[in-house]
């Protein structure tokens, strides 16, 4: 979340910036500022009040030395109704930071000054592309029914075991996400990743920190006898592990990789645009996430960004990179790209991966700081992540992709990992 800081130096500078997201936030940041004032004079009147009690505490004890039993008397009593205006006070104190907290997480992240204005994703900005889009033909099969014809997932039996969206992988369908999941983490451990394998499931603190809570409720899965979500992404956990750690400067950038199953409501999807593996409620995802000093984070997002680029390229994928306008940008993201490769039978583009800058506001949630060599003050330090990749959405595109009268090519990257090269 933003800092009292940002809000109280710049509150016109903020509500401007959150226009590009298409956000008002005039009302929500004038009731900011009225409740953090009122935070503030109770605070000073708690402090003058404690003043006064510690004074007459003391008076007390010389009274009495001095036989002035009646005026000690009389002050004991001053300090037992100094004690209970104080503990208003305190009550009166914690509600109002509470009722400020719940106000400071209503207010998205501030949008980097090149994000895009617009609406949706038809304003998004197409950064650059590559790859060639191959020419089918008019025989080409989407994916699920080559999935069908190579006996490769099974969607009818995810339905059985699930329900809608949990598809089956089999065979060599079930080895090609296998060998994804290896390669993908084997180029993060060259590009200097470390691998963790986090837990499934987090508490609420985790899901508020990095911003799942509370906005994206309805989208996760939560246990109904237990305090727990399942994770919608790595991110969450790998991020989490660094939450009330203050780092040393020197040990920026920490660099994290973990893959893990993800899972997602995906509430009101429907229709053609979610046949077969283009939106499904469980996938298998490799995650990259940093930790980066403020000064050098968006030099460390496009190194992200060069990162997911080169897994694209070397499975030979037709791609293309767009810069998120501001009414696409997530809630807790400053600056996001999006990942796209095309689906040739389907004609149409597939996202894959997003790699965003959150800057300080996740940070922030966590209380995720660092500390510069000899300082004793410490900083609020910038947090990214990013798919590398996605499985579902290069299953399919590959499939598509590759696909010829003898069967499904498999990129040569992956044959080391699949060992065998081609799907039928």
């Amino acid at each position: 979340m933003l800092t009292l800081k940002q809000i109280r130096e710049n509150p016109e500078e903020i509500i401007r910036r959150l226009q590009v997201k298409n956000f008002d936030a005039a009302n929500l940041i004038d009731q900011v500022l009225a409740t953090d004032k009122k935070r503030r004079e109770i605070q000073t009147q708690t402090d003058h009040k404690q003043a006064e009690l510690n004074q007459r505490s003391k008076d007390i004890g010389s009274l009495f030395k001095q036989g002035k039993t009646q005026e000690a008397n009389h002050a004991k009593e001053q300090v037992s109704l100094l004690k209970d205006e104080i503990k208003q006070l305190n009550q009166s104190l914690r509600h109002t930071e509470d009722d400020l907290n719940k106000l400071l997480l209503r207010i998205p992240n501030i949008p980097h000054p090149s994000v895009p204005p617009g609406k949706g994703d038809s304003d998004n900005v197409k950064v650059r592309s590559g790859g060639n889009i191959p020419d089918l033909g008019k025989e080409a099969l989407p994916h699920w029914e080559l999935a069908e014809k190579y006996r490769l997932i099974d969607f009818e039996m995810g339905n059985k075991l699930t329900g809608a969206g949990f598809p089956v992988f089999t065979g060599k369908g079930a080895k090609l996400v296998r060998a994804l999941i290896s390669f993908f983490l084997d180029e993060a451990e060259k590009a200097g990743y470390r691998e963790v394998l986090p837990p499934l499931m987090v508490n609420e603190a985790s899901a508020y920190g990095t911003g799942q809570l509370p906005d994206k409720e309805v989208q996760m899965y939560q246990l109904a006898t237990d305090p727990y979500y399942l994770i919608p992404t790595a991110e969450v956990p790998v991020t989490n592990i660094y939450r009330d750690v203050i780092l040393n400067a020197g040990e920026l950038p920490v660099k994290n990789t973990a893959y893990t199953p993800c899972f997602r409501r995906e509430a009101g999807s429907y229709g053609k645009d979610v046949r077969g593996l283009n939106r499904v409620h469980q996938f298998d995802k490799v995650e990259i996430v940093q930790i980066q000093h403020p000064e050098r984070s968006y030099d460390t997002l496009e190194e992200m960004v060069n990162h997911v680029e080169q897994l694209v390229q070397k499975l030979g994928l037709p791609y293309r990179i767009m810069r998120l306008c501001g009414g696409d940008l997530s809630f807790t993201s400053a600056l996001t790209y999006d990942f796209e490769v095309f689906a040739a039978a389907q004609k149409k583009w597939l996202e894959v991966s997003s790699v965003s800058n959150f800057e300080a506001f996740q940070a922030n949630r966590l209380k995720l700081r660092f500390r510069e060599p000899g300082s004793k003050k410490t900083q609020l330090a910038h947090t990214l992540n990013g798919s590398a990749l996605a499985l579902p959405r290069i299953i399919a595109a590959l499939m598509e992709n590759f696909q010829t009268p003898e069967g499904i090519r498999i990129p040569e990257v992956l044959v080391p990992y699949t060992r065998f090269d081609i799907l039928s």
